[in-house]
């Protein structure tokens, strides 16, 4: 009778351990290594940031988010195994991440198999477009979608009537949807893509290239890539003597472009998210705010110091914050928390304000983004 007793109250006292050290398990992998290590490493602090934020605050209804890191390296074939590991033996509830498009597509059909949700934080439109593409049921994505950068842009170089351009376009998924969007757009506003030319991720030359769509006589050139390349493009461009506009992507944004490129960034513009040029927004506008508490938590953090604010910087905030938001409505049941992220209607974000639906897995439009420039070094609004 005593050991009887005794074991009663040994799991009466276990029971609120357990309950208290009960938590909400997340996902999250992001390139930690690899070519795209300078967005992913940052990418991982914001998602700490945002997740110690939330747990700060009292958790989601009481219960602590958990976050489970993992090092994609920028591999397709590692990204699926690792999101594997997730849904079937950490049993997390939601995935935030990849890094890349590539990465992003070979996860894709992994979560649709496993019924979870995943908010990814990749820049090509291909992993919430079916058809072809494969369902996007459980799929979302945070920045913005490629065809909305290229909006964005469009609008801009009608605006200087700038009708006549040439492109240059990663040989990889981001670059080809780039690509894919500007042909498929061009007409709609009344510009002519002369010539287009492909170049790989980590070519460090494309004097080739260049030459040849500055032979169409373009009166601009457009480049569509994330790293590297678009500063070595930058520099080629002024060793050949072209000066024409250069445009480059909204993967671009980052003081490390300028960096790279030097002074050959001087006058390079790109579409951005409204994060980069903070200070010069509106005060009417309703991101201004959340943007500027959201730098100022970034650098009591001390991350500025090794990773600059990029337009990259946001992603992961909002993706788990919109996931937050819905598992504090309905709980973490896959399919009814799949239902109301999908339902996400007027999230005021780093990146814009999201209104999601079952059509639009972004819910991000043309308004949520920038044209910028490089100006004396910095980045500022396009004039």
């Amino acid at each position: 009778m005593k050991r009887i007793l005794g074991l009663v109250f040994c799991i009466m006292l276990a029971l609120p351990l357990a309950a208290t050290a009960e938590t909400i398990k997340l996902g999250a992998f992001f390139d930690l290594s690899g070519r795209a290590a300078f967005i992913g490493t940052p990418t991982k602090l914001v998602a700490d940031m945002a997740v110690n934020k939330i747990n700060a605050e009292g958790g989601i209804n009481g219960k602590m988010i958990e976050l489970e890191i993992a090092d994609t390296e920028a591999n397709p074939a590692k990204t699926a195994s690792i999101a594997k590991k997730f849904i079937y033996k950490d049993k997390v509830v939601a995935i935030i991440g990849p890094t890349l498009t590539d990465t992003g597509m070979n996860v894709k059909k992994v979560a649709d198999k496993g019924e979870i949700p995943i908010f990814m934080t990749v820049g090509g439109d291909p992993v919430i477009m079916g058809g072809k593409f494969g369902p996007y049921k459980w799929v979302f994505k945070s920045p913005q979608r490629s065809s909305i950068a290229v909006k964005r842009m469009f609008n801009y170089l009608k605006e200087k009537n700038l009708t006549k351009v040439a492109l240059l376009s990663a040989a990889d998924g981001f670059g080809k949807d780039g690509a894919r969007w500007m042909k498929k757009l061009a007409p709609e506003y009344g510009i002519e893509l002369l010539a287009h030319e492909s170049f790989g991720t980590r070519d460090t030359d494309m004097t080739a290239q260049l030459t040849n769509v500055n032979n169409s006589k373009p009166q601009a050139i457009l480049v569509w890539t994330i790293g590297p390349a678009g500063s070595i493009i930058a520099k080629n461009a002024v060793q050949l003597g072209i000066e024409l506009p250069l445009f480059q992507c909204h993967g671009l944004p980052d003081p490390k472009y300028i960096e790279l490129a030097g002074t050959a960034s001087e006058g390079n513009r790109m579409p951005a998210t409204k994060l980069m040029v903070a200070d010069e927004l509106p005060d009417n506008d309703p991101q201004k705010p959340v943007i500027q508490e959201f730098i100022k938590l970034y650098k009591e953090q001390g991350y500025d110091k090794q990773f600059p604010i990029n337009t990259h910087s946001g992603y992961a905030w909002d993706a788990i914050m919109i996931v937050a938001n819905a598992i504090k409505k309905v709980g973490t049941d896959a399919e009814a928390l799949r239902a109301e992220i999908e339902q996400t209607k007027n999230y005021v974000g780093i990146s814009g304000t999201y209104n999601l639906t079952a059509e639009d897995h972004n819910g991000l439009d043309v308004d949520s983004m920038v044209m910028v420039q490089v100006k004396d070094g910095k980045f500022v609004l396009a004039d």
